[in-house]
């Protein structure tokens, strides 16, 4: 047990060089405008429905952070797409669900205080189903391999599927997402910061969803 209350250690994905604060829009290039995020969800959304037949059996599953909007966002676009063809549209609360990984990352020995988070599953479980893990930034595939192992423990979906709005290479494990919204190919040193209304709607640049790539600080930035 530690002696003394975690520190809260707030991370949105699996990339090492993400930036989970606020996004000064101005400090940066701006690589995905709200307009692109919209429409990469939009056609994951699609990608998504075509993939499975159809949302029937199909669940999302969201990273905590910005992958819980993100999954969010998404049901709401399944909704619409099959809806036409549903006979009783499937509450948000039946599919989607958030997965917290903390205790299954592989650097807790290097930040042993980062705090756990919320685990919520679909009302309708995950037995069976199509699990689509939803993330912002895939970057090394370590949290999507720990996102693997929670859900071992969890149940037994009949396929697990990965949708990152962001895929911006450097993978150091076999694991490739299903689902894409934009490739962006970066340096190691570049940190990408997603940003969106959900979560950084009170930040100093307002509610724009944003996706800004920069370069690493240095020593001497503060």
């Amino acid at each position: 047990m530690s002696s003394g209350p975690a520190v809260p250690t707030p991370f949105s994905s699996e990339n090492p060089s993400a930036d989970t604060s606020p996004v000064d829009l101005s400090d940066g290039t701006v690589v995905m405008t709200a307009a692109d995020i919209s429409r990469a969800l939009t056609r994951i959304a699609h990608e998504i429905v075509e993939r499975n037949k159809g949302t029937h059996d199909v669940v999302l599953l969201g990273i905590p952070t910005r992958g819980v909007p993100l999954a969010d966002r998404l049901a709401e676009r399944l909704a619409a797409i099959d809806a036409p063809g549903t006979d009783a549209p499937r509450e948000p609360r039946d599919v989607v669900g958030e997965l917290d990984v903390t205790m299954y990352r592989d650097d807790l020995h290097r930040h042993p205080t980062r705090t756990i988070g919320a685990t919520r599953l679909p009302a309708s479980g995950i037995d069976g189903k199509v699990v689509v893990l939803v993330d912002d930034v895939l970057f090394s595939g370590r949290t999507i391999r720990a996102a693997l192992d929670a859900i071992s423990d969890l149940g037994r979906p009949r396929a697990v599927q990965l949708a990152a709005l962001v895929d911006r290479g450097h993978r150091e494990l076999p694991i490739r997402p299903d689902f894409v919204g934009k490739n962006l190919p970066t340096s190691t040193s570049e940190r990408v910061s997603v940003r969106l209304a959900e979560v950084d709607g009170d930040g100093p640049a307002g509610a724009t969803d944003a996706v800004v790539i920069r370069a690493a600080r240095t020593e001497g930035d503060a």
